[in-house]
């Protein structure tokens, strides 16, 4: 006999360690209580749909556990911020039970395990029909001893940098990837970063992002986009890295000043890579290894496309 609601939220609820002094009331209730004093909070929150984000036919539901959290945590690492807690809530597919309950948890627990961020409640709901599965995820964070980075800083004049390599996420990556929250709260320790977004929808994408909010034009050099071997693999291995998306790669902008010492300073595993230059154009630009300029297309994944 299947578990129903209430037994697999307590099964839930035994397996979380909050600490009551942070969390007075965790799983269980319907709403869970988070207590700190004198901070800012700041909120996220990310659907992931089965068919779109992931294909439950050729993926665990783990794995689908575990982008669903991760994505929500690069959003904390896009801002400089320290995750906290999360509620998750789920549509359920058709013949889902308490055995796929139990390998989603597990998805959940092990990505935000790894920043300190505390399952605390959330819903569970199932479709009648056929709909796919789907997951939602609401995230609180905190400041992390810097402020937080918005996408409109951006300066002209200021030096373009990515973290990692990027493309090829159709190869895997888009399940396994490691959020950058513990880079992004150490770089935004060692310089003034004046904008910041995590590389999801593709660079071309969230380039332009921080252009039109900051007001700004920007201009990259093609040679030097850091490329990954699963988008070597592709046809258009530079394509692949402008266009694919769900990298969730750091994508910043700060003074050449600042940039030249934190290239010089930093030491972790993690490359950061200088691609660019904010510009006083308004325009999205690509120069090629031959000199020529061409327009940047903002061509990577859209949600609401037809």
């Amino acid at each position: 006999m299947s578990a129903s609601e209430d037994e697999i939220t307590a099964w839930f609820a035994r397996r979380s360690n909050l600490s009551e002094a942070d969390f007075p009331i965790g799983i269980g209730d319907d709403m869970a209580q988070i207590r700190w004093p004198g901070e800012s909070v700041f909120i996220t929150t990310d659907m992931l749909l089965d068919g779109v984000h992931f294909d439950l036919g050729q993926t665990t539901v783990e794995q689908a556990g575990y982008k669903a959290m991760a994505v929500s945590l690069s959003d904390c690492a896009a801002m400089a911020t320290q995750p906290v807690a999360a509620v998750v809530s789920t549509a359920l597919a058709k013949g889902f039970g308490e055995k796929e309950l139990k390998q989603l948890h597990s998805g959940i627990i092990r990505a935000g395990a790894k920043y300190g961020c505390a399952l605390v409640g959330g819903d569970i709901t199932s479709w009648n029909n056929e709909n796919p599965f789907a997951i939602s995820v609401a995230m609180l964070s905190k400041q992390a001893g810097n402020e937080p980075v918005s996408r409109s800083g951006a300066k002209v004049g200021d030096r373009i940098c990515v973290t990692g390599a990027l493309g090829g996420s159709g190869y895997g990556k888009h399940l396994e990837f490691e959020p950058r929250v513990s880079e992004a709260i150490k770089i935004a320790g060692m310089v003034k970063l004046n904008s910041m977004i995590d590389i999801s929808d593709g660079l071309g994408s969230d380039l332009k992002r921080i252009c039109r909010q900051s007001e700004v034009g920007a201009i990259i050099e093609a040679e030097l986009i850091p490329i990954s071997e699963q988008a070597g693999r592709n046809a258009e291995p530079l394509n692949s890295a402008l266009k694919d998306g769900e990298d969730f790669e750091l994508l910043f902008t700060l003074s050449p000043e600042d940039c030249e010492n934190l290239l010089k300073d930093w030491d972790q595993a993690l490359a950061i890579t200088q691609i660019g230059t904010i510009t006083d154009t308004g325009k999205m630009q690509m120069k090629m290894p031959d000199g020529r300029v061409s327009k940047l297309q903002a061509a990577g994944y859209e949600h609401l496309k037809d």
